[in-house]
């Protein structure tokens, strides 16, 4: 598994993890939201994208390796991280458009 930081910000980052998807290129198995708290806690939500045969025993390793990249300050056990993990699949990516007049 791979990680790319795609989004960060003072407060909050966004991760998405790569793994080999079924034409043996890499493809997005995951994506991870971090939220930054002012007492120090982070707040994570991981998104488990379909098709890649993820596990409920599949998390903590998952966890543990974007813990243990990009983390340092922070773990589960301290109780100073968590996560809320949810299986998902994506229906479509928006973005903002300058209207045409």
């Amino acid at each position: 598994m791979s990680w790319k930081r795609t989004l960060r910000t003072p407060s909050s980052e966004r991760f998405l993890a790569f793994l080999e998807g079924p034409s043996g290129v890499p493809a997005e198995a995951a994506a991870v939201d971090l939220h930054y708290l002012p007492s120090g806690h982070v707040a994570g939500t991981v998104i488990l994208l379909e098709g890649f045969g993820w596990t409920e025993e599949d998390v903590p390793a998952l966890l543990r390796s974007l813990d243990e990249d990009f983390l340092p300050d922070v773990d589960l056990e301290k109780g100073s991280l968590s996560y809320t993990v949810v299986m998902g699949h994506v229906v479509a990516s928006y973005e903002a458009a300058k209207e045409e007049r």
